[in-house]
């Protein structure tokens, strides 16, 4: 796995290349880059998988990495290493990109690597939804990545999202359904701006504006697509006021 990291900061750098040298002898380090510019000569360069990104950085931000590629060029994945606030982690999380925060840890580094071994997709639009969520300037959307694609959806669409052992199954109105491969716990921390978008279960994240009538006896919500879900005790109280 080849991996390039882009941070003006010469001991951030260094960091991030002792974490993953001592602790990840088949990742090749490609380069170190202190800026934008030659961070994209050096992915044209070495082809790498996966680009470790600042966002801060003098002359351009690292949100415009790929402003300088071709979308058939795009064939690496981005992990954001930020010290942004956490109004701003927010729209990360909303857009479906990884980051670490600094300083960083190498448990958060381990996991990068580890998730860009078994799957990798581009991310081209995912960096415009996460722009656009950084500016908040219009409504916000969830993208939702697969292998070959990435879905965009409207959080008001969501009916119910339930557990899958590692994944998360996002349930539309209309009957659609989306996977994405982050559990329930990642998912209720992505939503939770949504003041509608609630843990319900274990098991279930419901749009509660959906929510058509509550069976007490079976402790369940029936939703206004007749989906029946499950309602556990200590969340029945917040889910119904």
């Amino acid at each position: 796995m080849k991996v390039i990291i882009i941070d003006d900061e010469k001991k951030a750098r260094q960091l991030l290349q002792v974490i993953i040298s001592e602790n990840h002898p088949d990742v090749i380090i490609c380069e170190l880059c202190e800026d934008l510019a030659s961070g994209v000569r050096a992915i044209k360069k070495h082809q790498p998988n996966l680009i470790f990104l600042d966002i801060e950085m003098p002359g351009h931000s690292g949100l415009e990495l790929l402003d300088f590629f071709n979308d058939d060029e795009i064939n690496f994945s981005v992990v954001f290493v930020t010290a942004y606030n956490e109004y701003a982690i927010q729209a990360f999380k909303l857009s479906a990109i990884d980051y670490i925060l600094k300083p960083v840890n190498p448990k958060l580094i381990a996991d990068a690597l580890e998730k860009y071994k078994k799957i990798e997709f581009k991310q081209s639009k995912l960096l415009e939804i996460l722009k656009q969520n950084l500016n908040a300037e219009d409504e916000k959307k969830i993208a939702i990545p697969s292998r070959d694609n990435v879905n965009y959806i409207n959080p008001r669409k969501i009916m119910y999202i339930k557990a899958d052992g590692a994944y998360s199954v996002f349930h539309l109105s209309g009957g659609e359904k989306y996977m994405l491969s982050r559990n329930l716990k990642y998912v209720e921390d992505m939503l939770n701006s949504f003041s509608y978008i609630k843990r319900c279960h274990k098991s279930y994240i419901v749009n509660t504006k959906e929510i058509r009538s509550h069976n007490r006896s079976k402790s369940e919500l029936v939703l206004s697509d007749n989906s029946i879900i499950s309602l556990s005790d200590e969340k029945a109280s917040e889910i119904l006021s």
